[in-house]
């Protein structure tokens, strides 16, 4: 029989993600304008990242600080198809060479390289999209923990992995649009992406699949691979000795928390209509683990929270202070680390849960921790092992009626 807290439990996940949905599809859209909306559009793409690095970071163990790769490989693979699209030989009829984007036809490259072709095609656009960061992630991932590479080691090869992407693509200015990127993304099909309901649309679509990353991620918290993740995070040598194999597990998180920033990057080309070099380097890497510190690394809901509260942040200092902001920035990540070591959704855990449950609530325990269940009853104990019972009274003393 399962037990009322138990059943409280259940209910509670759910509940969270419920509230979160309803801030984010019906709170928001009805108090923010357009343009603000589409901020937190832009913000919700990056929410992808924190989400990912959750998994990775906060269920496996994993530091990685090199997400803004796969978050700017799944954008400039969007980036690519819409630039295609924008390039038609009537649209580039004053360039030396039509047909061709602009930045190509300034570095004097006269013909589309084959590698170009195949984003001529959206489906082959969205499968790249997940296709391309998961395989890089494979690559890295599958060297580094198959040779047992983890902790700050692999915390410094990501980042130095982020540097390399970042040089390659400022390097091959003809073929990627060097350090200004790929701008001036107006349409996808034929239908603009500038116009208020486009903007719309596409908030939408980012809330809906963010919303469903975070019930994939859940589902995999949940099962078996969930609970060998927190046993690899904690005691790694006692899961490879029970015949696991922990770099497989590994990887697996890993490329999923790339599939999930690639998605994220995509998104972000969409409604910002553009994607630059400057996305993909160590600072914005750092800034997306600072998303997910400052949300709660166990908490996938926490997660999104911290990337609102981040990039909201960033925005309102830098319009009203714009002399103080990196300094008010700094203040706000410094203050929310010291005063919340689990984020945000440490807060509940540590201030309100603890409240709730001097009043008599039962409240569940925060993600990645055993439940705080009371002790199943004692068996009765066998006939065989009972203690014997005492000796008869003797005739003598029952005859007195003793």
């Amino acid at each position: 029989m399962t037990s009322p807290r138990l059943s409280w439990i259940q209910r509670y996940q759910p509940a969270s993600l419920l509230l979160l949905a309803v801030l984010l599809a019906v709170v928001l859209p009805l108090s923010l304008d357009i343009f603000r909306l589409n901020l937190v559009g832009k913000y919700l793409s990056y929410a992808f990242v924190a989400v990912g690095l959750v998994m990775v970071w906060g269920y496996g163990g994993v530091l990685s600080l090199g997400q803004g790769v796969f978050f700017g490989l799944g954008g400039y693979a969007m980036a690519m198809f819409l630039k295609l699209e924008a390039s038609d030989p009537e649209s580039t009829r004053i360039q030396s060479t039509p047909g061709i984007p602009d930045f190509m036809d300034w570095n004097q490259i006269t013909e589309l390289p084959a590698f170009w072709l195949p984003f001529k095609s959206l489906p082959f656009t969205l499968a790249a999209v997940i296709v391309v960061p998961t395989l890089l992630a494979w690559v890295i991932s599958y060297a580094m923990f198959k040779r047992r590479v983890g902790g700050v080691y692999f915390a410094i090869i990501t980042q130095a992995v982020a540097l390399i992407v970042t040089v390659l693509i400022i390097g091959q200015q003809g073929y990627t649009g060097g350090v200004n990127g790929m701008t001036d993304l107006k349409t996808l099909l034929g239908w603009d992406t500038r116009t208020d309901s486009a903007k719309y649309i596409l908030y939408y679509t980012c809330v809906a699949l963010l919303m469903l990353s975070i019930v994939l991620c859940r589902w995999v918290q949940t099962g078996k691979f969930g609970t060998l993740l927190l046993a690899m995070r904690d005691k790694e040598d006692r899961v490879r000795f029970s015949g696991y194999d922990v770099a497989n597990f590994k990887v697996f998180t890993f490329c999923l928390a790339a599939a999930l920033s690639g998605v994220g990057g995509a998104l972000f080309t969409l409604q910002v209509g553009f994607m630059s070099p400057s996305f993909v380097g160590i600072v914005p890497s750092i800034e997306m683990v600072i998303y997910a510190a400052v949300g709660g690394r166990m908490s996938l809901v926490g997660a999104v929270y911290g990337t609102l509260l981040v990039n909201a942040g960033k925005t309102f200092f830098s319009e009203s202070f714009p002399d103080l902001w990196l300094f008010l920035m700094a203040a706000l990540f410094i203050g929310v680390t010291m005063a919340f070591p689990m984020g945000l959704a440490g807060l509940w855990q540590d201030r309100i849960a603890p409240l709730l449950r001097r009043r008599g609530v039962p409240v569940a325990p925060p993600s990645g921790e055993p439940l705080d269940l009371p002790p199943p009853p004692a068996a009765e104990p066998a006939a065989a092992e009972r203690a014997p019972a005492s000796p008869p009274l003797s005739p003598a003393v029952g005859s007195q009626g003793v």
